[in-house]
C-alpha cells in the first residue's frame, strides 16, 4: 500500500490540548475538518471552519451527546476498501464520504476514577463511540490515519509536509498499533474498575479474566544486568504513590535496581509512618540497618552500625522529613539513592555536593496495609497474590515459654518482627533498644541466617569497639518458624535473650524445650512471612 493523501479529517478529543495547532494546520493544508461538540466548538472558537458530525450523518446528536458518531456514514467512511470496487460502489450507494484521518482520545476514565468520582460519573465517562472510531480507523490503517495521543500531532504534520499531503503506510501502522494499545488499556481500567472497584459489583481477588492497564513511565538504561532491557510501567489509576511518582531532586537517571530497591526501603519505612524517627538502609533489595531515634541523625547512625560494610552504595529511605544533620552524616559515605518524604533546603545544598546521588521526595509514605495484588512471572505464566498486608499486635502475641518476655523485649520483639516481614526468606532479624543489631537473609536453612546475622554483628562491634555484639541482649525474629531447635539455639548463642516467630511446626514442643532450656523468653505470632 502507498502513501494516502488526507483531504477530510474527523476530530473528536475530551483532551483540547493542541487541538487548535492542529486543527490550524490540517486547514491550512487544504484537509476539510469534520467535528463533534465541544471538539467543534473549540475549533470554531479558534477561528476554523467545521463540518458538524451531524452534517455528515444527518442524523442528530441525541442522548446528551451518547449517539453521534455511530453511524453508517461514519464507520463507512473509515471502514470502506478504498480499492475494492465494492465497497466504493457502497460508498457511492449511500453518499457515504472517505474520511482519511480520525484525531480521537478516549473520555478521561482513568482521571474520573482516580479524583473519586460518583459511581454514576464514572459510568457516563466510559467512551463507547470514541473506541468505536479508533477500532475503526486503525483496522483500515491501510487508507486510514488514526492519532490518540496528542504527542503526536507535530509528528503528524511533519509527515504530511514531507510526503505532499500523505501519510506513509509505515507511519499509519505504528500509530494503528498505538491505537490498539490505548483501547487495550482503556478497556483494562474500565473491567478493572469493575473487578476491584465498584461499589454496586460482586468483587472477587481473582477475577476469572485479570486486566491489567500499565503505562509506560519510562525506559531504563537497562535491566538488573547491562545486557538486559527495561522499562518502567505504572498503573492506568494509580492508587498509591510510591517511588515511580516521587520527584527526582538531583542525580542521575534511577536504574532497574535503584528502582527496585528504593520501593524495599520506602516499604519498610512506610511501618513507621507517624512514629519516632526511622532510618532503613537496603542493599540488594534487603534492609543491612534499620533504626528508630530521638533524632534522625541518632537513627541513621545506629542504622549504619548494624552493618557500615554492606551501607556502602546502599538505598536509605526515612519517615520524616530529611534534615541537613542527617544528610551531612549520610553524605559521607557513597549512597546511590535517597528519598524522603521531604527534604529541608539546607539538606538540599549538601547533598547537592554530591552530584550523582539521587535524592527523591515522595510526600507521602505508602500504606503499607493497603489491599492489592503482587505478581510474579515464570516460564508460562503468572503467579497471582494478595499483599501481604497482614499486620500483628502485642495483643496477638502468644508467650509459649516458662518465661514471659519483659516490656523493653517485647518491644525489641516487635520491632525486630517489623524488619523480618521486609527481609528475604529465610530471614532472621537481631534487634536491641530500636535498632537492629544483626540481619540474616536469603538463606537456604534457618540456623545459617542465625549464625550470618551473629557474624555481622561481632564484625560491628569490633568495628565500633564495642565491649560487646549488640546481639548480646537482643530479641531475634523469625520470619517463618524454626522447623528445628538448631537456628533458635544459635540465636542463643549471639546472646538473644527473646524470641519471636510464628510457631506452627510439628516440633514446636522441641524449640520451646531448648528456648526454656537456654532461659530465652519466646512468643508466637501466629503469621508468618516468607518474602521470596
Amino acid at each position: 500500500m502507498s502513501d494516502k493523501a488526507i483531504t477530510r479529517a474527523l476530530l473528536s478529543v475530551s483532551d483540547k490540548s493542541g487541538l487548535a495547532e492542529l486543527g490550524a494546520a490540517l486547514a491550512a493544508r487544504g484537509v476539510e475538518l469534520v467535528s463533534t461538540g465541544g471538539t467543534a466548538k473549540a475549533l470554531r472558537d479558534a477561528g476554523l471552519t467545521v463540518r458538524d458530525i451531524s452534517d455528515l450523518t444527518g442524523f442528530p446528536e441525541m442522548m446528551d451527546g451518547r449517539v453521534k458518531t455511530l453511524h453508517p456514514k461514519v464507520h463507512g467512511g473509515l471502514l470502506a476498501l478504498r480499492d475494492n470496487a465494492e465497497h466504493v460502489a457502497a460508498m457511492q450507494a449511500h453518499d457515504i464520504g472517505p474520511i482519511d484521518l480520525v484525531v480521537v482520545n478516549l473520555y478521561p476514565f482513568e482521571a474520573t476514577v482516580a479524583k473519586g468520582a460518583s459511581r454514576e460519573e464514572i459510568i457516563e465517562n466510559i467512551d463507547i463511540g470514541g473506541p468505536s472510531m479508533v477500532r475503526s480507523a486503525a483496522k483500515n490503517h491501510g487508507f486510514v490515519t488514526i492519532l490518540t495521543d496528542p504527542a503526536d500531532y507535530a509528528t503528524l504534520v511533519e509527515e504530511m509536509d514531507a510526503n505532499g499531503g500523505a501519510t506513509t503506510q509505515a507511519f499509519r501502522t505504528r500509530m494503528a498499533g498505538k491505537a490498539y494499545a490505548r483501547t487495550a488499556a482503556y478497556d483494562s481500567a474500565i473491567a478493572s474498575w469493575f473487578a476491584f472497584a465498584d461499589p454496586e459489583g460482586d468483587r472477587t481477588p481473582f477475577p476469572d479474566t485479570l486486566p491489567v492497564a500499565l503505562k509506560r513511565a519510562d525506559t531504563l538504561r537497562y535491566g538488573e544486568n547491562p545486557h538486559q532491557s527495561a522499562a518502567i510501567y505504572v498503573p492506568q489509576v494509580v492508587g498509591t504513590a510510591g517511588v515511580p511518582q516521587a520527584h527526582q531532586l538531583q542525580g542521575k537517571e534511577l536504574s532497574y535496581n535503584n528502582l527496585n530497591d528504593a520501593d524495599a526501603a520506602l516499604e519498610l519505612a512506610a511501618e513507621f509512618a507517624g512514629q519516632e524517627p526511622a532510618v532503613v538502609i537496603v542493599k540488594h533489595a534487603n534492609p543491612c540497618g534499620v533504626a528508630q531515634g530521638g533524632s534522625l541523625l541518632s537513627a541513621w547512625e545506629a542504622a549504619l552500625a548494624c552493618d557500615s560494610v554492606s551501607a556502602f552504595g546502599g538505598i536509605v529511605a526515612v519517615n520524616t522529613e530529611l534534615d541537613a544533620a542527617t544528610a551531612e552524616a549520610i553524605s559521607a559515605i557513597f549512597t546511590e539513592v535517597v528519598i524522603a518524604p521531604s527534604v529541608s533546603a539546607e539538606a538540599r545544598e549538601i547533598f547537592a555536593k554530591k552530584k550523582n546521588l539521587r535524592l527523591l521526595e515522595c510526600g507521602t509514605l505508602p500504606d503499607p496495609r493497603r489491599p492489592g495484588l503482587a505478581m510474579k512471572t515464570i516460564a508460562g505464566g503468572v503467579l497471582i497474590q494478595s499483599r501481604d498486608a497482614g499486620a500483628i499486635g502485642e495483643a496477638d502475641l502468644k508467650v509459649v515459654t516458662k518465661r514471659a518476655p519483659t516490656s523493653q523485649e517485647l518491644k525489641d520483639c516487635l520491632f525486630a518482627w517489623t524488619v523480618a516481614r521486609h527481609v528475604k526468606s529465610n530471614a532472621i532479624v537481631y534487634a536491641k533498644d530500636g535498632a537492629t543489631a544483626g540481619i540474616g537473609a536469603g538463606q537456604m536453612n534457618r540456623r545459617d541466617s542465625a549464625r550470618i546475622a551473629a557474624i555481622k554483628a561481632k564484625e560491628a562491634a569490633e568495628t565500633y569497639g564495642w565491649a560487646a555484639p549488640r546481639t548480646v541482649g537482643s530479641a531475634v525474629a523469625s520470619d517463618a518458624f524454626f522447623p528445628f531447635a538448631d537456628g533458635l539455639l544459635a540465636a542463643a548463642e549471639a546472646g538473644a535473650t527473646a524470641v519471636i516467630q510464628p510457631g506452627g511446626s510439628i516440633r514446636d514442643d522441641e524449640v520451646i524445650a531448648a528456648a526454656d532450656e537456654a532461659g530465652l523468653a519466646m512468643v508466637f505470632t501466629g503469621m508468618r512471612h516468607f518474602r521470596h
